[in-house]
This record gives structure tokens, sequence and C-alpha cells, in this order.
């Protein structure tokens, strides 16, 4: 991949792959991987496994000196990607050691609500790995079977692009002021015969029992029914502590997922809560944090009068 003189030197040097077809794509994850091999630079490789496959085919020998992870396995719920990518920066990047990555975490089939959060999290990267080591990350977009709005919004949470040729910048990138500000996306609105109430601190046990009574009609297996009780009720209490005292809670079924809506009047400020371990000794971000290790997707909103939590939890 060559890429302008001018972006060699950046520290965190994201990029948007756009490809064609799968010969297409190991051609480029080979060439890319090697070229780290060869800088000595470490490298994980994070698509499905059937694509990681194709990847150690083409590699050969060569990769054995190659992580490897299923992105479709640790990228399931997207909010969780970001700390995989943390713990190998952290783990290869130390001493200011340049290191590689390559992760797909946007595949067809996706449901909307992922969609956006993938999104989300392509962008949040950015802020991410600002001020981290020397990395290069590149991010497949398979154009044959994403619709083209899935591709136009790589090219805004994207600095840089591919498309076979050398790298370019993207006009469309928002930029890092626009991806710190408090993420205020609309959500769709739950249905009009969602279960409601409202609750405090003397009724986060009522929340937990609508919650777990609703799992189970729904046919949740027990250990998901738990976690999703624990992860509403981290949510609630997040909303008891910082949200005013009081919120709202919002339950319904969509096909086989179960939804919680928590809201409060509450500002979330932090734009990357949820998605980065738990500094031990800082106060706060653990609720959301567990949520989305517990649970198939965290929605978190901001807005001007308030915020709201979405929580999924499929029955299977």
């Amino acid at each position: 991949m060559t890429l302008a003189a001018s972006h060699q030197d950046e520290a965190f040097l994201h990029e948007a792959f756009l490809y064609g077809d799968l010969e297409e794509l190991v051609r480029k994850v080979d060439a890319f991987v090697r070229e780290g091999i060869e800088a000595d630079e470490p490298v994980l490789v994070a698509l499905s496994s059937d694509k990681n496959e194709r990847v150690r085919a083409a590699l050969g020998d060569s990769g054995d000196a190659v992580l490897f992870a299923d992105m479709e396995e640790i990228g399931a719920n997207p909010a969780r990607i970001i700390a995989v990518w943390r713990d190998f920066a952290d783990t290869y990047g130390a001493g200011g050691q340049p290191i590689r990555g390559i992760g797909e975490p946007i595949w067809a089939g996706r449901s909307d609500p992922e969609l956006a959060e993938c999104h989300r999290h392509e962008s949040l990267l950015n802020l991410a790995f600002a001020d981290g080591p020397a990395f290069r990350l590149l991010c497949p977009y398979d154009v044959s079977s994403l619709e083209q709005h899935v591709v136009a919004e790589a090219e805004r949470t994207h600095p840089y692009v591919s498309d076979g040729g050398s790298s370019r910048e993207s006009k469309r990138y928002r930029g890092l002021d626009a991806i710190a500000e408090p993420f205020a996306e609309p959500l769709e609105d739950p249905p009009v015969d969602a279960w409601e109430v409202t609750f405090d601190e003397n009724s986060l046990a009522d929340v937990r029992a609508i919650v777990a009574e609703q799992a189970g009609a729904l046919g949740l297996a027990l250990a998901r029914t738990n976690s999703f009780v624990i992860a509403v009720n981290e949510v609630a209490t997040n909303s008891v502590r910082h949200g005013g005292g009081q919120g709202i809670l919002r339950i319904w079924r969509d096909g086989e997922a179960l939804i919680c809506q928590v809201e409060d009047r509450g500002r979330i400020e932090e734009p990357l809560v949820g998605r980065q371990r738990p500094v031990l000794d800082e106060a706060g971000g653990r609720g959301l944090w567990l949520a989305n290790q517990l649970c198939d997707l965290v929605q978190v909103r901001s807005f001007e009068n308030g915020s709201a939590v979405r929580i999924h939890m499929t029955r299977s």
C-alpha cells in the first residue's frame, strides 16, 4: 500500500479499504501484512474465520508471525472491539513500537442498530488512538455486498480511503472535534405498547424483577436472563446516581430480542464510555462497560435534555 509522504508519520493511520471480491481482499491484506512483517511490526488480523483462513493460506509460513482473531466473535457487539485493539496496542506497541492491524467490523446481514454502532465504533477509533503508538489500521468494506449508504459512511469515519490503489485523504471525514461530541443520533421510537415504569433508588429491585419476568416470558436461557438483569440494573443504578435520582424504564420485544431502554435527565459527556476498559482507581464507566460485556448490543445516546441507553438481548 502506497501512502503519501505527508501521511507516513501519523501516529494513528486509519484507512477504509473498499474491495470488490474476496481475491482482492486477500491480495491487499497479504501485501499489508507482509509489509508489516518486513518492518518487524506486530500484526493482528481480525476478519471472519473463513477470511482469516484464506489470509493464512496466502501468507504460508509467514502467517506464523501474525496474530488472528475472529471478528464475528469479538465484534458481535461492536462496542467491545476498541478494547481488543487497546489490549493489542498496550501489549505489542509498548515503548513506541509501531504496530498494524486489519479489522472488518461491518458485513452484510448486520441489523440497522448494529450498523449504527459499527459506524460509531469506526468513528471512535480515531479518538481512542489519537495519542497512542504508531498504529496503522486497515478496515475492509465489501462494496459488492454492502449498501451504498454503508460504504459512504466509511468515508466519513476514516481519514483515509483506498479502493485498490494508493491511499487518499477522505474529503468526507468528520474530524476529531465532531467525533468527540456526545452522540445524539436519534433512536427509533419504542413501540406504543412498550411496558413503561418510572424508578428511583427504592425501586431498583422492582426493575430487576420486571426484566427477569419479561426475559423468562420470551424464553431467554437462565444465564442470558441473569446477564440481562445485571446489565439493566447497572444502567438504572447509573441513572439514580448521575441522572437526577430517577429514570424511566421501557421494555419490549422485537422478534427474538428483548430490548430495555433506560432514560434519565443526565448527560453523558464521555464519547468512549462503555467501550474502554475501566481504570481501577477511577470512578465511573463500569456500568456501561459491564452491560457491553454481558449483552448483544448497547446503544448510548446523549441529548440536551437527558440520555438514553438501549440494551438488546436475543433469545440465542
